[in-house]
């Protein structure tokens, strides 16, 4: 990963480990029973990895960061931008009757938002998570209908999988230093 400053590597993987524990958790929705314990393994090992990289924040919070004036708001117009097409988008969904999609869907908004968000916080790895749970949210669908599973139980762990790996590498970025 390695942002310029130790303070935005611990940042990422605070951040990221927190949604990759969101992502385990909404695949719990329905999944095979077998899956159940690697769920909830995956989510126990998310939040111990935000809560790592949240201390290591806190520790390092006065030291240089990405973050400006000019980048915090571009980060909170492509946020703003992030939720406002998840939430229209889950609210067709459930107005078409096909609110099983909506994982999928908050997935894709996700995936393609960290595109603009690694340019602006200036770490071009951010594109490999980016465009792996982009593609993740395109299959996620098919892959759940051919496997007769719900999409959640599909885009959830691949979504959490890739968030946590990312935050772990984030976090020994941010020890290494």
């Amino acid at each position: 990963m390695t942002p310029e400053h130790v303070r935005d590597a611990a940042g990422l993987a605070a951040v990221f480990g927190f949604f990759a524990m969101a992502w385990f958790g909404w695949a719990q929705e329905g999944p095979p029973r077998p899956w159940v314990k690697f769920l909830a393994a995956g989510s126990i090992l998310s939040i111990l990895t935000a809560a790592a990289g949240g201390l290591l924040l806190w520790r390092h919070w006065s030291d240089g960061t990405v973050f400006d004036d000019a980048t915090g708001r571009a980060f909170g117009i492509i946020v703003g931008i992030e939720f406002a097409a998840a939430g229209l988008g889950a609210a067709l969904l459930a107005w078409r009757g096909r609110a099983e999609h909506i994982s999928a869907w908050i997935a894709f908004v996700v995936g393609v938002h960290l595109f603009p968000v690694a340019v602006v916080l200036e770490i071009p790895a951010v594109h490999i998570p980016a465009a792996l749970i982009t593609v993740a949210a395109i299959g996620a669908v098919p892959l759940a209908k051919a496997k007769a599973l719900k999409t959640s139980a599909v885009i959830g762990p691949l979504a959490g999988g890739v968030l946590l790996v990312t935050a772990l590498m984030s976090l020994v970025d941010t020890v290494a230093r």
